[in-house]
């Protein structure tokens, strides 16, 4: 295969930092950039959006003495809490399977350890993509004009608070031949961020106050009916 003239990578985010403040409904931003000396042949850009490691566990449901319950956890650890490949075209048609996982693109390219072996590792994977967590997005990328490009990200609420790394790669002939990395940061601020960094603090404290503001609650609520 005949080599292919340099091309150079320029990539950025609309927004560096995500604030969640009450009200917070999930977040949208952009990652911009350009393609240059792409002539030939056709270039391709992916963003990939990966997000602090959570460690899981998940069961199995199993039918015992005619009931259904779950068996024994699995633990999945290093998997990201939120993961997004957004492309030009449909990844199959970019590169072959190899080139994308080693890239850390798609459903495939999501590295992580789970407990029970492949079935429990594929069952995550389906919970994550119906939670909306892991996400395949074949037209994510455009080309505006000429080797200008605009992707979309969409960050549920449910995304975990922390630090993402975004990779811009750019394919061409089904490599990867350029990369680009921005950080991104979704943090609480206000009053979600002195309730949450209490709760993580002092666990118990965090514990005895929710109880009691709930049975304060509850008993304001009974006493409000019988005066009714």
């Amino acid at each position: 295969m005949p080599s292919l003239p340099p091309v150079e990578l320029a990539a950025d985010l609309s927004s560096a930092t995500i604030e969640v403040t009450t009200g917070y409904t999930g977040a949208r931003i952009s990652v911009f950039g350009a393609v240059f000396g792409a002539t030939g042949a056709p270039a391709d850009v992916v963003v990939v959006v990966r997000g602090p490691e959570e460690p899981v566990a998940i069961a199995r449901r199993e039918r015992r003495a005619g009931l259904w319950l779950n068996g024994s956890p699995q633990t999945v650890s290093g998997a990201p809490g939120f993961h997004l490949t957004a492309s030009s075209r449909r990844l199959s048609e970019i590169a072959a399977e190899d080139a994308l996982r080693s890239a850390g693109a798609g459903l495939g390219g999501v590295s992580f350890s789970a407990g029970g072996g492949e079935p429990y590792r594929q069952a995550f994977l389906r919970l994550k993509a119906r939670e909306r967590l892991y996400v395949e997005d074949p037209a994510g990328v455009q080309f505006v004009d000429r080797g200008l490009f605009r992707a979309r990200v969409v960050l549920p609420v449910s995304a975990p608070v922390g630090s993402y790394k975004v990779d811009v790669i750019l394919f061409r002939g089904g490599r990867p031949v350029a990369r680009r990395s921005r950080d991104l940061t979704i943090e609480k601020v206000g009053v979600e961020r002195v309730i949450s960094g209490f709760a993580r603090e002092r666990p118990w404290a965090y514990g005895v106050i929710s109880v009691s503001i709930a049975l304060a609650a509850g008993w304001a609520a009974s006493a409000a009916f019988r005066r009714v």
